[in-house]
């Protein structure tokens, strides 16, 4: 955390920067804004949503109160609309690199852009912090990404219709991986997946699934086990095949349009560790009551955040955001009483 403000004037100026547009992020948005709080976001990702827009935007989740099923991405969509009325000014494609105390209180925050804001209170809502996918050492595997939808390589699915009529592998054996089979399997022309064992780490209920769809001939799911990725082939530099091996070092080649490697996700929680604040296991020590954390002005909510009895569920998160935007309130309206009303009885108002 730098510890004196640049000479430069900020480029602008709101109540409380958010650091992370994904949902808890989002929804914050929308309980500052009851309370007349003004908010600028601030998202690595190139468009808001975290990990339920950039991973797996149709996947279904099933624990949001009043949704027995909604998708990620769908949920996404509702809290935009949902915060759209407060005015919320989105800074995407960038991270924020410092904090620094102003004169007289507040924040100015510094992204990796170089945009400079000047803020009362800072609200960290950036779940597990920053992540990129894993990738497997292959050669040449770099000339294969970002070919378009439903060819070449892919760390994540945006959009299920991408794939299909193609022929996909799948290489990993978690979740993410077989959720994925289970789902692509609907529009696939055919898919393989490729683990180094018979032995996956998904819910045992997705496993069961995914081994049915793979005893069943009509279903274009393969087992292709125990294997590892060994190398990937195209032509014209389009990916045309992917080679895959044993330990033993026998070697298949399969044919595809599309490989999905899901390895994981490499987290870093980056500039945030160096901003003073209490870590406990690259996550953010808070007051339970109020969200703040040990450095004034600083609060944390949603899975970056942590306290005796925390649940990580996107709704401790929503919960978290309400809280913290009324601990918040008293910084931004200090000579004000707070004379709570319900949204009911007071709907909603725009700033």
């Amino acid at each position: 955390m730098d510890t004196a403000a640049s000479g430069a004037a900020p480029e602008a100026q709101t109540d409380v920067v958010i650091v992370g547009a994904g949902p808890v992020g989002l929804f914050a948005v929308f309980e500052l804004g009851m309370l007349r709080i003004r908010a600028h976001v601030v998202d690595a990702l190139a468009e808001t949503g975290g990990q339920c827009r950039a991973l797996y935007p149709e996947k279904p989740i099933y624990d949001i109160p009043g949704y027995p099923e909604i998708q990620a991405g769908a949920l996404v969509d509702k809290l935009e609309r949902q915060a759209a009325p407060f005015r919320p000014t989105y800074h995407l494609g960038q991270r924020v690199e410092t904090l620094t105390p102003l004169d007289g209180g507040g924040w100015l925050v510094t992204t990796s852009t170089g945009t400079r804001i000047a803020c009362t209170a800072v609200l960290i809502a950036a779940g597990v912090g920053a992540f990129a996918p894993k990738r497997p050492p292959l050669e040449g595997l770099a000339a294969y990404e970002h070919q378009g939808p439903g060819v070449g390589v892919h760390y994540m699915v945006g959009r299920r219709e991408a794939f299909r009529g193609k022929r996909i592998v799948i290489a990993g054996g978690g979740d993410s991986a077989l959720d994925w089979t289970l789902s692509l399997a609907e529009v696939a022309a055919r898919i393989d997946v490729v683990h180094r064992r018979d032995r996956f780490r998904a819910a045992p209920e997705t496993v069961a699934k995914m081994r049915e769809l793979a005893a069943d001939p009509a279903s274009p799911v393969e087992l292709v086990v125990p294997y590892q990725l060994a190398g990937v082939s195209g032509e014209n530099g389009t990916l045309t095949g992917v080679t895959v091996a044993t330990l033993d070092g026998e070697t298949r080649h399969l044919v595809a349009d599309a490989l999905l490697p899901f390895f994981g996700l490499a987290q870093s929680l980056g500039p945030i560790a160096e901003w003073g604040l209490n870590l406990e296991r690259n996550l953010i020590a808070v007051d339970q009551a109020t969200c703040e954390t040990n450095v004034s002005g600083v609060y944390a909510i949603g899975d970056i955040a942590t306290y005796p009895g925390k649940l990580k569920l996107i709704l401790c998160g929503f919960s978290e955001a309400a809280m913290a935007a009324h601990a918040i309130f008293p910084r931004v309206y200090p000579d004000d009483v707070l004379h709570w009303e319900y949204s009911t009885t007071k709907g909603v108002v725009g700033l």
